[in-house]
């Protein structure tokens, strides 16, 4: 399936769900008073995808497999900010597992991504 538009890629489809789930836990309580931590967590999540939207629109397979790396990056990211949120008592275990699995799995796909298009970087 050829994919024309980067809102068509499934992993910034998922990335925009971690994002949304990020903003939802971020804004409830001592979380959201939190500014560094609140802040620096939702900038992260939008990182991933922002990066994989450029990177996608920039043309060049070589180009868009650098900002996959930076958008996996921003995803390990919000993940290690998310046992800060836990460990400080921000959010639950059970929101940590909810949303921490989700960010694995993002991190999964876009992993399925850089892998995939440093295959075709690779046949040219």
């Amino acid at each position: 399936m050829k994919v024309d538009r980067f809102e068509d890629l499934f992993a910034w489809q998922k990335a925009r769900e971690l994002t949304r789930q990020i903003y939802l836990l971020s804004k409830k309580g001592h979380f959201s008073k939190d500014f560094g931590l609140r802040d620096q967590i939702q900038r992260a999540s939008v990182s991933i995808m922002s990066n994989l939207a450029e990177g996608f629109e920039r043309g060049s397979k070589s180009e868009f497999h650098q900002f996959i790396v930076i958008a996996k990056a921003s995803c390990a990211e919000v993940r290690s900010q998310l046992y800060v949120a836990m460990d400080v008592g921000y959010i639950t275990k059970e929101e940590f597992d909810y949303v921490g699995n989700l960010a694995v799995e993002v991190s999964r796909i876009i992993g399925g991504l850089k892998v995939s298009i440093q295959k075709q970087r690779n046949q040219k």
